[in-house]
């Protein structure tokens, strides 16, 4: 059996010994690490995950800690203007169901998201906002309530508005509990919507929308045949079938999954807003976002 993870870390760290074509920095910062990660197509298929740039940041648990001094937004602002193209019109798409609050994480952020498209000529003038990166902010919701896929809605989006990048937003699966709430991670490879919880749509990437897509998440749920196993050390007959009786799929999440989403949520949305306009605090983009 794979053990399932959304985060090229836990992928990386899961095989033994160095692995050619994988670079790897880390950066120590007050209370919060740095790993980077560029991955070359010759380690894709041993990895399992595209080429491409992968940044994780390790915190304190999200749903405990509050970043009184805003430093983990900052911190995540940074490394994500590392991935933007310097200019032009940013869509943010919030990914996942609302309804459902381990996946609610892409539909809370983008609420908070900073829509400044509409804000040009006299308005901006007169508002004194002029000077702010374009941006457009869409919950693509989900199939089910509908009836089409988050790509086509972004694709149809894309062609309207000719952004320079994509910022996709999503829940994410960890293998291990420890990452949590605590670990957020930032690809310039997209994302693959609902595969934190179990169910994958069309991805997200430049192959598919022929624009640059950056995606960002935090780990909200473990799949239980994951976590059963990996506790276990090794598969054992039988236990698979107790895991996911009948073929169904099932995740666990933390007791706290809505505080940490709430948190999580905002964090996202105001290091997006920051990367984005980062002559703003934090404290003026948040007063900004709620208008």
């Amino acid at each position: 059996m794979i053990f399932r993870t959304d985060l090229a870390l836990e992928e990386k760290e899961s095989l033994s010994g160095s692995l050619d074509g994988v670079q790897q920095e880390t950066e120590d910062f007050e209370s919060c690490r740095v790993i980077r990660m560029k991955v070359d197509a010759s380690a894709a298929d041993r990895l399992r995950k595209p080429a491409g740039t992968y940044i994780t940041l390790e915190l304190p648990p999200i749903s405990d800690h509050i970043d009184g001094d805003d430093q983990y937004i900052r911190r995540t602002a940074d490394e994500l203007r590392r991935l933007l193209p310097e200019e032009g019109l940013v869509l943010v798409a919030g990914i996942g169901n609302r309804s459902i609050t381990p996946d609610a994480l892409g539909p809370a952020a983008v609420e908070q998201v900073l829509a400044t498209r509409y804000i040009q000529g006299e308005l901006a003038r007169v508002t004194g906002l002029d000077g702010l990166r374009p941006v457009a902010a869409v919950s693509t919701g989900v199939l089910g309530n509908t009836g089409f896929e988050s790509a086509e809605l972004i694709a149809g989006l894309i062609l309207e508005l000719d952004p320079a990048a994509v910022i996709a937003i999503d829940a994410l699966a960890a293998r291990d509990l420890s990452r949590l709430g605590c670990t957020v991670q930032l690809s310039d490879t997209g994302i693959s919507p609902g595969a934190g919880v179990q169910n994958a749509r069309t991805g997200l990437n430049r192959e598919t929308l022929g624009v640059p897509v950056i995606g960002i998440g935090v780990p909200t749920v473990v799949d239980a045949a994951t976590l059963a196993l990996d506790l276990m050390s090794a598969p054992r007959d039988g236990w698979e079938e107790k895991i996911s009786p009948r073929g169904a799929k099932m995740v666990v999440t933390p007791r706290e999954v809505d505080l940490l989403v709430a948190r999580s949520a905002r964090l996202i949305a105001m290091a997006i807003n920051l990367a984005l306009n980062p002559q703003f605090t934090v404290e003026e983009l948040t007063a900004l976002a709620s208008r």
